[in-house]
């Protein structure tokens, strides 16, 4: 049987397990995964431990992605660009291979949500808010869609500037304050923030400026729908929530340790949404 893990410290809120056990009983494979609580003083031990632990591999979140990303055997090219790992895969010559699926994930809701045309409806560029992780994955998977112009507002200018090397001559860092007048220019915007998540303030930005033919994206899933999607969608424009994301980027990780490549599905997002309702 075949096995495999999300780790994280703390771990409980992972709805990981709901969405690889799902695929699991679909397909009726005989497998499990379940969630491990590590802390970070014994992550490199279990890291080194898993060629011989019985799992295939698994999945890396809080806090542990940058130290997956140190500790793996190799990386693949997109890991290596992020600087961070949230998928493990154990080799069958022993070797973990570290890679990160947060990029294509990310775009393949796009793409599902939007249409694969989306990029050149929307004018080809994207204004990403925010510098942290999230927004390192989401400029490299905007870069590797063929996007032409990426712009990277954080309240923090020196952290914006540092992403700009993730897509040379594409990606440029600008203002917070400067918004406003970047939004008549802008086919795609997306919010890598934790601005609009439960338990922290909305996101204040007036979207009366952005065209037409905008799309707005939300990586924050709880709630599903923030106070900037309701906005984008009260102007009439495409609105794309968070937890499309967490769903895309399952699938590369249960291709390699299950060897199927399972489908997102409607009736797999109507479980998670189901577990995210309040009880």
């Amino acid at each position: 049987m075949k096995r495999a893990f999300v780790v994280g410290h703390p771990i409980a809120h992972s709805r990981s397990p709901l969405i690889h056990n799902h695929w699991l009983g679909v397909h009726g494979i005989a497998g499990s995964y379940e969630r491990l609580d590590v802390a970070p003083d014994a992550f490199a031990d279990f890291v080194r431990a898993l060629p011989g632990s019985g799992y295939a591999g698994g999945n890396v979140t809080i806090p542990h992605k940058e130290a997956a990303f140190r500790l793996a055997d190799v990386l693949t090219p997109r890991a290596e660009r992020i600087g961070a790992v949230n998928t493990l895969v154990v080799g069958p010559d022993g070797r973990v291979l570290g890679d990160n699926t947060d990029a294509p994930g990310f775009i393949a809701h796009l793409d599902q949500s939007l249409g694969a045309d989306w990029p050149e409806r929307t004018g080809g560029s994207a204004l990403v808010l925010g510098a942290g992780g999230a927004a390192r994955a989401v400029v490299v998977g905007l870069a590797e869609r063929g996007l032409g112009r990426i712009l990277i507002a954080n309240r923090t200018p020196e952290r914006a500037a540092a992403l700009v090397a993730l897509a040379p001559g594409v990606a440029r860092a600008v203002a917070w304050d400067a918004l406003p007048d970047l939004l008549p220019g802008t086919g795609l915007l997306v919010n890598t923030t934790s601005l609009g998540m439960a338990g922290h303030p909305p996101l204040a930005l007036d979207l009366g400026p952005l065209p037409g033919r905008a799309a707005v994206a939300d990586i924050v899933y709880a709630p599903l729908e923030t106070p900037l999607l309701a906005a984008a969608r009260a102007r009439g424009l495409a609105a794309v929530d968070g937890l499309g994301m967490l769903l895309h980027q399952a699938v590369p990780g249960f291709a390699a340790w299950f060897g199927l490549r399972p489908a997102v599905t409607e009736d797999l997002r109507a479980r998670i949404v189901a577990d995210l309702r309040p009880a």
